[in-house]
């Protein structure tokens, strides 16, 4: 009998169900490898990865269509994705879009009739100082022109038999000199195991290192917390999940300096007792995956990860990748966890925290690429010497990523303390009108408050720089920022999943000069009811450049307004018979 299409669909399932142990938590990794082999995830296939898992179908579907990289229909060979942040946008990415309709005949999120391209905006891809940007499947196209475009395109026709040969074509991002360059290999580590992980703790609490990825939590307090929980298993995640529009701090660090962070994952398993660590990769860096697979795979034959780690016998702990599917939102801790489990990436209420009922219901630490990579120069060169630099309350160094309207846009790495002014004029982009501190989510600040300091206690915790020039429209910027928020929006509390749309029409409606003095009064309201009753920090924070530009930029609303003589006149220029 005939083996159908169907029949090898179920049986592919099946036999990647058994690599992962038929564990409903595995269910992202199989739509990803499902995808991977047949282009798409069709309902029969959902249907066989719910039986393969034993769970409901609406589960697999539910968690299918949450993730952008997830397609449920039949896709080109090529899928073009466009980053559209604002960085990105001030770049010319207008343009690049306008030169990929022409030459394809379509319009953003089509395909082309003979199957070999689908095109789609995509909110961004961590390139934004090389940008405008596109992601070709897993290639990485960077400083677009419009010329480009057509012998980008035809290099896909000539490899329409192997897309997955087509090359990267990536500009070099700019850096300063890190610290991270100057450290030798696994030194810290080496000094980690001739401590006890109580006194591993102890130095990275009197270091004074917080969390690079925008909380600012002490570090040793994260770690000193879910050791004390008494629990047979921990587990030790490394958030590479970098969704914040216009930051790529840790794109850099992981193509130059991932030993640094496999490192600090590796101390940081050792001192709260954990065996498994989990890198969660975002997709769109998908193209680093066998970079970092082979240096994985080097640290477990040198002996740095598997059993007895450096000869500490007792010391196991190995780790693995885990890649997202395309949700700004797993870059919150708890909703990577619940995509970890196989799960919509849905931020979970809080308390209990990750660090007693996390992965699984065990403790759980969480830190980003750049606290551990960070992590592993503390415990190589002393508390002492981090905290020397920057201020009293915010130890060390810190990198940022900079771009928008300047001279010199690149990843800079800088003392806490400095100031918005110097960090201008060391990358050429003197006389901005504004400067966002911390990507969307984060701090706009306007030119009268350029002597705010980059530090905990002032402007926060923020790794991303987008400086708008002087002639930059504000009312475009925030539209652009809601556009996102709109998209990346879980949808599971009512205040960010509706309130963000009311408000991207309203702020459409107001650029086209339909919108009056009430209407605007509404729309401000509207925005801090969003910020004081959304869930999780998406909605938190999504309106707050708008509120920002009421306050310093008001003007730049208000030139918008329906004149009041307008809204008092007649709505036709005749008086009817009875009126008069």
């Amino acid at each position: 009998m005939a083996v159908t299409r169907q029949d090898e669909i179920r049986q592919f399932i099946n036999n990647i169900a058994d690599q992962y142990g038929h564990e409903s938590f595995s269910l992202l990794s199989l739509l990803l490898e499902t995808q991977e082999k047949y282009g798409y995830v069709s309902e029969q296939a959902m249907q066989y990865l719910a039986d393969a898992l034993d769970i409901p179908p609406a589960k697999v579907y539910g968690v299918a269509t949450f993730y952008h990289f997830i397609n449920l229909t039949p896709q080109g060979k090529f899928i073009i994705r466009l980053s559209r942040d604002i960085s990105s946008i001030m770049k010319g990415a207008g343009e690049i879009a306008s030169q990929l309709e022409r030459q394809l005949g379509i319009q953003f999120g089509e395909s082309t009739a003979d199957g070999l391209f689908s095109l789609y905006w995509t909110g961004c891809i961590g390139m934004d100082d090389l940008a405008p940007a596109m992601l070709i499947n897993q290639a990485v196209f960077t400083n677009l022109s419009p010329e480009q475009i057509p012998l980008i395109l035809e290099q896909c026709r000539e490899l329409k038999d192997s897309p997955q040969t087509l090359v990267s074509q990536m500009g070099k991002t700019m850096t300063t000199k890190l610290t991270y360059a100057s450290h030798h290999a696994d030194d810290g580590l080496k000094a980690a195991l001739t401590m006890t992980p109580e006194a591993v703790i102890d130095e990275i609490a009197a270091s004074g290192l917080c969390g690079r990825g925008g909380a600012g939590f002490p570090t040793g307090k994260k770690w000193r917390l879910a050791a004390g929980v008494q629990s047979a298993v921990h587990y030790m995640i490394c958030n590479a999940d970098e969704g914040e529009p216009g930051t790529f701090k840790d794109r850099v660090v992981l193509t130059e300096f991932a030993e640094r962070v496999f490192e600090g994952m590796t101390v940081a398993a050792y001192a709260i007792g954990a065996r498994e660590g989990i890198f969660y990769l975002r997709a769109e860096y998908t193209y680093l995956l066998a970079h970092l697979n082979a240096i994985l795979k080097n640290r477990r034959e040198a002996g740095l990860l598997g059993q007895d780690i450096l000869g500490k016998a007792g010391f196991d702990f190995d780790i693995r990748i885990q890649l997202g599917a395309g949700a700004y939102i797993c870059g919150e801790e708890t909703a990577l966890i619940e995509s970890l489990e196989g799960n919509r990436g849905e931020p979970r209420d809080r308390p209990p925290y990750p660090v007693e009922v996390g992965l699984h219901g065990y403790p759980t630490v969480v830190n980003n690429v750049e606290t551990l990579a960070t992590v592993s120069v503390i415990l190589a060169r002393g508390a002492s010497w981090f905290s020397a630099i920057g201020t009293t309350r915010s130890k060390g160094f810190k990198l940022f990523s900079v771009s928008g309207d300047c001279r010199q846009p690149g990843l800079y790495e800088l003392p806490w303390g400095s100031s918005i002014l110097e960090l201008l004029k060391l990358v050429g982009g003197e006389g901005a009108k504004a400067v966002q501190v911390g990507g969307y989510s984060g701090t706009l600040i306007p030119s009268s408050a350029f002597n705010r300091r980059l530090a905990y206690e002032d402007i926060g915790a923020g790794s991303t720089v987008i400086i708008y020039g002087a002639d930059r429209d504000m009312l475009e910027i925030v539209q652009n920022y809601l556009e996102f928020f709109v998209n990346e929006s879980c949808g599971q509390c009512t205040p960010c999943r509706d309130g963000n749309v009311v408000l991207l029409k309203g702020i459409k409606a107001l650029r086209e000069g339909r919108s009056s003095v009430h209407q605007l009064e509404n729309l401000l309201n509207l925005a801090k009811s969003i910020c004081l009753t959304s869930k999780c920090g998406l909605g938190q924070s999504s309106p707050k450049a708008l509120l920002t530009i009421s306050q310093y930029f008001h003007d730049e609303l208000t030139r918008h307004l329906i004149p009041v003589q307008t809204l008092n006149q007649p709505v036709s220029g005749h008086l009817s018979e009875r009126s008069r």
